[in-house]
């Protein structure tokens, strides 16, 4: 059912669609408070119910606006909690800026200190990439001169070859060199993020 669907999204605070447009019979058969509040505790914008209304005019049907906006008020109040902003925070959702006056404040607050920790694992996550990246690099240009090496040995190679084996080892040498400054540069900035990273997580276990 589509409720249960909703629900099992709310549970992982997932602020995206339940299902990508309604169907006829859904349009036809649909509470609107229940999609109402389906929405506002899964922190939904508020121009979701122009998405509604969008899926079911292409069935003749026109959403009971009041009754959406009646279970999305009371769905809002639900998902507008300290811990559901934390979690979104952490995981990176956006935050729509949804909350009622009266709850903003402290939701604002939780997200915003789980959005600080999701950004500082990004901050190690992605420089493990970008080291990743350039030992990768390094690979295939060793790999290169290898291959070149192979033209230098080859008898059969012409001039023109060997002189562009030449420079294409050298380029390739003076290149990794520049790479492995790189990596040097970025692993000494991983681990002042992980070091970084380590400090905010026992500020925010000690805070929680």
């Amino acid at each position: 059912m589509r409720t249960i669907a909703c629900l099992a999204t709310v549970t992982t605070l997932l602020l995206t669609a339940c299902s990508t447009s309604m169907t006829r019979d859904e349009c036809q058969t649909v509470e609107w408070r229940t999609v109402g509040y389906e929405d506002g505790v899964a922190g939904h914008p508020g121009d979701r119910i122009a998405r509604h209304r969008k899926d079911c005019a292409e069935h003749g049907v026109t959403p009971d606006l009041d009754a959406y906006l009646a279970g999305r008020a009371a769905g809002l109040r639900e998902y507008c909690q300290p811990n559901n902003g934390y979690r979104a925070g952490v995981t990176g959702a956006t935050y729509y800026d949804t909350c009622p006056a009266d709850l903003a404040p402290a939701f604002l607050a939780a997200y915003e200190s789980g959005r600080e920790l999701y950004v500082r694992e990004r901050r190690v996550t992605d420089t493990d990439q970008a080291i990743e990246a350039r030992r990768a690099e390094i690979a295939r240009l060793e790999g290169s001169i290898a291959s070149r090496a192979f033209v230098l040995a080859n008898n059969s190679a012409t001039p023109e070859e060997r002189t562009q084996a030449v420079l294409d080892t050298r380029q390739h040498a003076e290149r990794i060199g520049r790479v492995k400054s790189e990596i040097n540069a970025l692993e000494q900035e991983r681990a002042r993020y992980a070091q970084e990273l380590e400090v905010y997580r026992s500020t925010v276990a000690s805070a929680r």
